[in-house]
């Protein structure tokens, strides 16, 4: 039931819909080294597939599993020959691309750039971490979409009409809901959703009448819940998720967290680490109570552990999310690195310097004030380094308990 034209293909109309680029590249015979990158069953190898229907180059496929530096070499070889000798093109397609170790994607990179052979590769990992870079820029990256509900249902609907290629020439009534069920199951993966229409069909004994009766609890015995994937580059995008949902979404953080943990398997102190990190670098002085919370929160996982303690650590999440929010912190110290870049070196001021020695009012270690001594335990001195006087690296904001630091910042000031 694989489509083999790009009318019979599912989805991605942002890609291959009429007029879009590799609609026209396909059907102009004029494909160039292309990467499809998507989630499984959303239709890349199908892509390739169309594409070795549409072109009158020699169309060759390994998979990056089981392909050595030999197979690379040898399809290059072969592909040399056919454009020296009949100034035919080659076109690789290479499945599963991300498992290409660098000496493999290395071997294959020269005979790119020379135009030698064409590439596509197909994967299911972000091609960025996984890609050779040099291999990456001289191709077109194509990002598939998960496909739908409704495009797994027409799949099943046209399998089940299809007597060449389906399923239409067995005797089958399927229930409504039962093929709602697989196609909801499938959660956009059309290949999971055909396998499990033909195991149904094909386990089930017929009825008196000669007819195979697929119902709802055959579907549900044919199909399971979905697996969440959990790679490497999914869980960095849940984690970024979680980070930036600290910062305005006390549902979206609180979700992502769960969600990473209970459906993806991830260790929960990723993301009290995480969270520990917010608080200075997106709440800070504003409510410095959140890293305690997270803090305490880490305590308690390392003690109760899981999952007693999802409501700590819940807790230590929403009381972040709810804080009132500043970036004082890592503002100042961006400023503080970009000064320390701009001097060769800082010499500390000579009444900062130790004085706890015989001698050291000789070297003019000396005329230090001691903060206590003068009204409101301030008094204006120099701190930092010669050079730097009147640089400044924290500017408190006027959220939370940083505006009284605000307050007592601009009162000094006022003194000074």
């Amino acid at each position: 039931m694989r489509p083999a034209t790009l009318d019979e293909y599912y989805g991605q109309e942002h890609i291959v819909g009429k007029g879009k680029l590799l609609r026209r590249a396909i059907e102009a015979d004029q494909v160039t080294s292309i990467i499809l990158y998507g989630p499984p069953g959303s239709g890349k190898t199908t892509l390739a597939n169309i594409i070795s229907h549409h072109t009158k180059s020699e169309f060759l496929k390994l998979n990056a599993v089981d392909a050595s530096v030999k197979d690379v070499r040898d399809v290059i070889e072969q592909a040399g020959t056919n454009l020296d000798l009949y100034g035919r093109k080659t076109i690789l397609f290479l499945d599963e691309v991300h498992r290409f170790n660098t000496s493999r994607q290395d071997a294959l990179l020269p005979a790119v750039e020379q135009g030698i052979i064409i590439f596509i590769g197909a994967t299911t990992e972000n091609p960025f971490h996984h890609v050779n870079g040099a291999l990456l820029s001289r191709s077109t990256l194509f990002q598939l979409q998960p496909l739908n509900h409704g495009h797994a249902l027409q799949a099943l609907q046209r399998a089940l009409a299809d007597s060449e290629r389906g399923l239409g020439f067995m005797d089958l009534q399927v229930d409504a809901e039962a093929l709602e069920h697989i196609a909801r199951m499938a959660n956009g993966d059309i290949r999971k959703a055909l396998n499990a229409l033909e195991l149904a069909a094909m386990t089930t004994a017929p009825e008196a009448d000669g007819k195979i009766r697929i119902t709802m609890e055959v579907a549900e015995e044919s199909i399971r819940r979905p697996i969440v994937k959990a790679d490497e580059s999914t869980q960095y995008d849940v984690l970024s998720a979680f980070h930036k949902s600290v910062r305005g979404s006390s549902d979206a953080a609180l979700f992502w967290f769960l969600y990473a943990v209970e459906k993806m398997g991830m260790d929960p102190m990723v993301f009290l680490r995480r969270l520990i990190v917010a608080c200075s670098e997106d709440i800070g002085l504003a409510n410095p109570q959140a890293m305690v919370q997270s803090v305490t929160a880490m305590d308690a996982y390392h003690k109760i552990g899981w999952p007693e303690s999802k409501y700590v650590i819940s807790q230590a999440i929403l009381f972040a999310v709810e804080s009132p929010k500043s970036n004082s912190i890592p503002l100042a110290i961006e400023r503080a690195m970009r000064r320390m870049e701009q001097i060769k070196t800082a010499e500390v001021p000579l009444h900062l310097r130790d004085a706890h020695y015989q001698g050291a009012e000789q070297l003019g270690h000396k005329g230090y004030k001691y903060p206590h001594d003068y009204p409101g335990h301030f008094v204006d001195q120099a701190y930092l380094p010669t050079g730097l006087e009147g640089d400044v690296f924290f500017e408190a904001s006027e959220q939370g308990m940083e505006e009284k630091m605000k307050i007592n910042q601009l009162r000094r000031r006022a003194k000074g």
